[in-house]
């Protein structure tokens, strides 16, 4: 019937509720209201569909033929609704499609490789597209889901995330190279030493950072080589080219078995976590939550709720 305002499925129910069991007082026992509210919802309903639906006498409440059919097609209807929202649980317990992340690579080989095998197991219907870039990147414009840096680095329109505490920078040289060359007392002996200079995402170079606070002062380092990524770097300070500057936990494995040595241990300095970002809070894509938790239980953060 054109222009007729269509029920809401709270009256749906209360009258499926009425046909299963023939009485206002069972009904609101059920639904847990008043017979009286139920009542009322049922002539609203009545009048807004302009047919009778139940017989109500002082002991019974009967549907009539057309309530019984309606009643018929309404069960059919919610079990289908029911149905579609039974069939969300596997994506939310657990995720299902595509998660493109853009990181650069001491975030892939730091936070990201370590916690792929549980990560896998927990969510095997998740497709992880992973692009190791240390170039700034707009994420949006490139289909990216998420983007990882340094957290002074986020873009300002963007939600971040830590997924580190603060991070340690140091200044590491092989030993055979310190045996040679000796080793710097002060920052700026690094001027009379070969380094593996930096550049950052933009191209520019980078002054090594040695300090904290007021005491921190920046280097321009000399030398014969500049990377633009750290495996470059510490690569190079392992065969003796010269001193890189870099994460100490990128170089835990080579400090411990001695092939890296940490020179100006007194000038190590204290940089931004690294962290996540992406546009909006709104529906995270699927597995992007769980793997944030998994990184920051990892590093010794506490999950997201």
């Amino acid at each position: 019937m054109p222009g007729l305002e269509p029920p809401d499925l709270v009256d749906l129910r209360v009258f499926l509720a009425l046909f299963r069991h023939g009485s206002f007082r069972k009904a609101g026992i059920e639904l847990g209201v008043t017979a009286s509210a139920l009542s009322h919802r049922m002539k609203k309903l009545e009048a807004r569909l302009e047919v009778r639906l139940l017989n109500r006498t002082s002991r019974s409440v009967m549907p009539t033929q057309a309530g019984a059919e309606l009643a018929l097609h309404l069960e059919q209807g919610f079990q289908t609704i029911e149905d579609a929202i039974a069939a969300l649980d596997p994506l939310r317990c657990y995720p299902v499609g595509r998660l493109r992340l853009n990181v650069p690579r001491d975030a892939a080989r730091l936070l990201i490789a370590p916690v792929l095998p549980d990560f896998f197991v927990r969510y095997p219907q998740i497709h992880l597209d992973l692009t190791v870039d240390d170039q700034p990147v707009d994420i949006v414009a490139a289909g990216f889901d998420a983007g990882i840096r340094y957290r002074t680095r986020v873009p300002s329109d963007m939600i971040a995330t830590a997924l580190t505490s603060s991070l340690r920078w140091v200044v590491v040289g092989a030993p055979a190279f310190l045996e040679i060359h000796g080793r710097p007392e002060r920052p700026t002996d690094l001027h009379r030493f070969p380094c593996v200079q930096m550049r950052v995402g933009d191209n520019s170079r980078f002054p090594w950072e040695l300090g904290d606070g007021d005491a921190m002062v920046r280097v321009d380092v000399p030398g014969a080589l500049c990377a633009n990524e750290t495996e470059t770097s510490v690569a190079a300070a392992l065969q003796g080219v010269g001193l890189a500057y870099c994460l100490e936990r990128r170089v835990e494995e080579e400090i411990r078995d001695g092939r890296l040595e940490i020179v100006l241990p007194d000038w190590a300095s204290t940089g931004p976590p690294l962290a996540i970002y992406y546009p909006s809070r709104r529906q995270p894509p699927p597995g992007m939550r769980q793997l944030i938790n998994l990184v920051r239980e990892r590093n010794a953060l506490p999950t997201l709720s």
